[in-house]
């Protein structure tokens, strides 16, 4: 049921974004790769940016809910 519930969710965000947003994280991506040196930096960035989705991700489901 979970996994059902997340592929409709997937294909709405899919379908209410578009590619645009897609092209924009892989442009801002390929920026961010460019000025970050080393594994370990990109390992600290990537945590991050993990961190920050696991809890902006929520919030944004929680909103479409809405």
């Amino acid at each position: 049921m979970a996994a059902l519930v997340a592929e409709l969710l997937f294909d709405l965000v899919r379908t209410l974004v578009g590619s645009w947003l897609r092209q924009a994280a892989v442009a801002i991506c390929a920026w961010l790769d460019t000025k970050i040196h080393g594994r370990a930096a990109r390992f600290v960035v990537g945590g991050l940016l993990g961190i920050a989705a696991f809890f902006l991700i929520p919030v944004i489901a929680g909103l479409l809910g809405l």
